[in-house]
């Protein structure tokens, strides 16, 4: 999709870190479009599965549109349509991988939708969208709508170990633009990794590593073995 305001267009694609290193103003980054792209995003996701799905209860809603719009989704998104190159960053910014980094991807997306609809309005934008999304919609929709990877795993474990998982987080960035990333825990064994935009996101991203993760699972903890060898015995 071709741009009409090609400084728009340079704009959805400046990262902060790039803007720093050649002395460019705040406004000059991606930030405040990044913002906007979110809310076109939202409105143009929900007003599809609103309109198109009228059998979806509104908790059903808005778990889909949770499970859609969130920071990896958006990364995977970004990394397939080759955006990652395309992102202007810092030199020491690109030298650390920003090119590939979940958060990085997913707000140059986001701004980039929000560019689109400045320069194209919101019809244009939503084809772009929905093109972008339509598999994934689809995807969700035939298969569970049960997606709290968190409440799925906790039942997993507490029947097969015994013990509930944990998780431990961490976060990066200002306040505004805040990454936590969250680490699932099954006994002293690291099973799943995730990024979010929150603490819940992320939560539920390592949950749902985790369950795609089948190296945890077969036995009981050594303390149950205990308590069942001494009940044995």
């Amino acid at each position: 999709m071709a741009f009409r305001d090609k400084g728009l267009l340079k704009r959805a694609l400046t990262h902060r870190s790039y803007a720093y290193e050649h002395s460019l103003e705040p406004e000059e980054t991606n930030e405040r479009l990044e913002l906007l792209g979110d809310a076109v995003l939202d409105l143009i996701i929900s007003e599809y599965l609103f309109l198109r799905h009228r059998e979806l209860s509104e908790g059903e809603l808005t778990k889909i549109r949770a499970h859609l719009v969130n920071m990896n989704t958006l990364a995977e998104l970004a990394r397939e349509i080759g955006l990652g190159p395309h992102i202007l960053l810092s030199r020491d910014e690109r030298a650390d991988g920003g090119e590939e980094k979940p958060s990085i991807l997913a707000d140059a997306l986001e701004a980039l939708i929000g560019a689109l609809y400045l320069d194209r309005g919101l019809d244009v934008a939503r084809k772009v969208v929905l093109r972008l999304f339509r598999n994934r919609i689809e995807g969700a929709l035939s298969g569970s709508l049960d997606f709290d990877f968190k409440s799925r795993l906790q039942e997993m474990v507490v029947k097969e170990k015994g013990i509930l998982p944990r998780y431990r987080i961490e976060e990066e960035g200002p306040d505004h633009q805040k990454v936590f990333h969250a680490t699932v825990y099954v006994g002293n064994s690291r099973v799943g990794k995730g990024s979010g935009r929150s603490k819940k996101e992320a939560e539920q991203e390592a949950a749902r590593a985790a369950l795609e993760n089948p190296s945890w699972r077969g036995g009981k903890t050594s303390r149950n073995k205990e308590r069942k060898a001494k009940e044995g015995g």
